[in-house]
Order: structure tokens, then sequence, then C-alpha cells
């Protein structure tokens, strides 16, 4: 990565993925003792432990106090995990390397053992001043980290939780019809009839009746009888309707909930 430009402001920089998204704060600048030039910085990518993340800058672009390199996060969280403690091995840096794909852009192979020095700041200017060698130090080793990180306005997290909001909904729950059928039944009634018999009645005459004459004579009598007649009519009974009324209850809704809560810990670097 080509700077130019205060330390301090990579110091102060974020760190986003090659999608935009956010990496993190930079926690410690390196670079070359040889010629001074940001190699490496480290993030710190969860909120918990001591070590950072190391991530190359020799494909990285620094705008605005971002610094944006060509990997993605899961990628960079991925990296071999490294305690930042000022200098890295030759076989850490070798890791890191090949993890990442990077030659470092002083040689064509990888540092060797004896190249490597601590480094400091020289707060007046920024810039990294190392030991003899080619090696590569931690910038800004001098400079107060905990009064830095307060001056960081994004390096706080949002805490959120879930709210429970119960409603109700008004849904069919079934429907009823009203209909009608035929049921029959056998109904017996005792009905009184009436019928005529003949009787043969007989007086004596008189003898006041004289002058008849003998022969044959017939009379004709007609009896009757009533029998049952069975006629049938529809009345109504009753009206039945169908009608709808509302019965409250109450019922018991059992949700699951979460909320976010923070565990601060601090690996304080008291290194001068």
């Amino acid at each position: 990565m080509t700077f130019q430009g205060n330390i301090r402001d990579l110091q102060r920089a974020i760190v986003v993925d090659s999608t935009g998204d956010k990496v993190g704060s930079v926690g410690q600048v390196y670079v070359t003792n040889e010629g001074q030039d940001p190699s490496w910085v480290t993030v710190n990518t969860g909120l918990f432990g001591t070590n950072e993340t190391f991530i190359p800058l020799a494909d990285a672009q620094f705008t605005d106090g971002e610094i944006r390199v060509p990997y993605e996060k899961k990628f960079i969280k991925d990296a071999p995990n490294i305690a930042e403690d000022g200098e890295i091995s030759q076989e850490q840096e070798a890791e890191l390397y090949r993890y990442y794909g990077v030659q470092d852009p002083s040689r064509d192979g990888y540092l060797d053992a004896g190249d490597r020095t601590g480094g400091t700041v020289d707060d007046s200017t920024g810039t990294g001043v190392g030991a003899a060698g080619a090696g590569v130090g931690a910038a800004g080793a001098g400079v107060d980290r905990d009064r830095d990180l307060d001056r960081r306005d994004d390096d706080g997290v949002t805490l959120h939780e879930e709210k429970l909001n119960v409603g109700t909904e008004r849904r069919e729950a079934g429907k009823a019809r009203l209909r009608k059928y035929v049921v029959t039944d056998t109904e017996q009634v005792e009905v009184p009839v009436q019928r005529e018999e003949l009787v043969v009645e007989r007086t004596p005459a008189t003898g006041e009746d004289r002058g008849g004459r003998l022969g044959e004579d017939e009379t004709e009598v007609t009896l009757h009888e009533e029998r049952p007649v069975v006629s049938k009519e529809t009345v109504a009974t009753e009206n039945v309707n169908l009608g709808k009324r509302t019965v409250t209850d109450t019922e018991t809704v059992t949700e699951q909930v979460g909320h976010e809560e923070v565990d601060v810990q601090s690996g304080r670097d008291d290194r001068v």
C-alpha cells in the first residue's frame, strides 16, 4: 500500500472488507524498518480475547479513515491467530504470507529470522523508526492505546432485545347450518263410530183395519254406519333461528424472547 500520511491516521482507521462490511478498528500498525512503509495492521475482530488478527496492507487502499482490503470478513477471521506482542517471528509471518497469498514486498521471499526487531514511533512525525536491518516493527507502540481507543466513537456495540407483541386475528372457526327434516311417527286415535242395525219390531193389530187382501209385499230399510275418515293438515309448531354471540375467554401465550448483553474482557498493553 502506498501511504503518504501520518501513522496515527492508520491507527485510528477502520478496516472494511472487499464487500464494504466493517471488519474492525485498527489495533497496531506494523512497518518495515528498512523503508518505514506500513506492511501489516492488526484488527480485533471480536469482543473477547487479547489476540488480534493480522491483515497485510500490500493491496489495501486508504481513503477517508478507512482501509479497504481485498479480502472478505470471514476469510480474515479465519486467518492464523497470532498474539500481538510488538513483533512476529519468521514462522508466524511466513504462515500469514501463505494464508493471504502475499509475498514480502521488499524481497522475493519471506523475511529471515534475524531481520526482525521491534520499532518505535517518533511522535512528532508518526513515522516508524526501526533498528538496523529490514525488520518488521510495531508502529505506535509508545502511544497510550487506552486514550486512543477512547477517541474511537465506532468501537461501541449496540445492544438489542426482542419484545413480544401480542394481538389477535380473526379467522374462521367453523360453520353451522340449520336444516329441517321429516320424522314419521305412528299415532293411534280411538274414534267412536256408529252403525245402524236392523231391528224387527212386531205389534198386535187392533182389528180395525178391515178389507185387506192376501198377497206378497215387501219393504226396504236402508242401514247406515260411520267409518273413520283420516285427513292431515300442516300447522306451524315453533320458529327456530340461528344466532351468534361473542364469548370472551383468556388464553396464555408463552414465547421465548432474547436480548443482548455485553461482556468486556480487556487485555491492556502497558508496553512503552
